[in-house]
């Protein structure tokens, strides 16, 4: 399995037969284009990915919640790639105003298990990071289709998921969000981890070792690899840097994280974007 990270929380798994995306977010518009502009998916961007990453057996894109670093360039893979979208009504919306068919959405409220070609994958509801003054719309939904370009505040939140899958007897865990749902992972053990980290760092130390708890402690990893640690206010296809300290301290949130696996004797690798990992 090739494990492909492009930034943010999205990831791409290529089995060599079936591709199946989490998230989808490549375009990352610049932060004053966040805050004054609008956003809107950028086809050269999104076209040099599904090239060089020949993303032509995409299956399924699942969208964890509905701001825009998660979905805003699902509708566009989906059409050029010819993929469903699977996400909230939120979520599906987005696809909607993109002119995605209606055959083409599943939503997480009628069904939370999906079997596709070798992926078994179980949607779990979980909890977005803390709201700050940037995502003061946790719980709220996107109602009616979302056509780009849209203002930043026309992408909320509208529910957030993880997600749990198997391919050939392994098991994948990705939880892009820093929070945790008390007893929500107790009895779902996994060998790889995937773990959002924005938020980690300006945490209390009793909620951040109780992160730790629910999360390394409950579901026993091999290996815990970091998400949503880079600014994705930057270029995909520029220098990678981290988020800017005035959202996050991510140096110390990686160390956090890195510190834990090492008392648990578990394997910690941070995924550089556009690189793979053969797992």
């Amino acid at each position: 399995m090739l494990i492909t990270y492009l930034g943010t929380t999205t990831l791409l798994f290529d089995n060599g037969v079936d591709q199946i995306m989490f998230d989808c977010h490549v375009t990352r518009p610049s932060l004053g284009g966040y805050l004054f502009g609008t956003l809107y998916t950028d086809p050269v961007v999104a076209d040099r990915v599904i090239g060089q990453f020949r993303i032509d057996r995409l299956k399924g894109i699942f969208i964890s919640h509905s701001h825009h670093d998660h979905v805003l360039d699902a509708p566009y893979f989906a059409k050029q790639c010819h993929a469903n979208i699977y996400g909230s009504p939120s979520a599906l919306n987005v696809a909607r105003g993109g002119s995605i068919s209606v055959d083409k959405l599943f939503s997480f409220q009628d069904q939370m298990e999906y079997e596709i070609g070798s992926f078994s994958i179980s949607v779990l509801p979980s909890i977005h990071s803390k709201a700050h003054w940037y995502n003061e719309d946790l719980g709220q939904t996107i109602d009616t289709p979302l056509i780009q370009p849209a203002k930043k505040k026309a992408f909320k939140e509208g529910g957030s998921f993880d997600f749990y899958f198997t391919h050939h007897g392994k098991h994948y865990l990705i939880r892009p969000s820093y929070n945790f749902c008390e007893g929500q992972l107790d009895g779902i053990d996994t060998d790889v981890l995937f773990l959002g980290v924005g938020g980690l760092s300006r945490d209390s130390k009793e909620r951040q070792n109780k992160f730790f708890y629910e999360t390394l402690d409950r579901t026993h990893p091999q290996l815990v690899i970091p998400l949503h640690w880079d600014n994705f206010f930057l270029p995909l296809y520029g220098k990678i840097k981290e988020l800017p300290r005035i959202a996050e301290n991510t140096e110390k949130s990686l160390s956090l994280l890195k510190d834990a696996c090492v008392a648990r004797n578990i394997r910690y690798v941070v995924q550089q974007p556009l690189t793979g990992l053969d797992m």
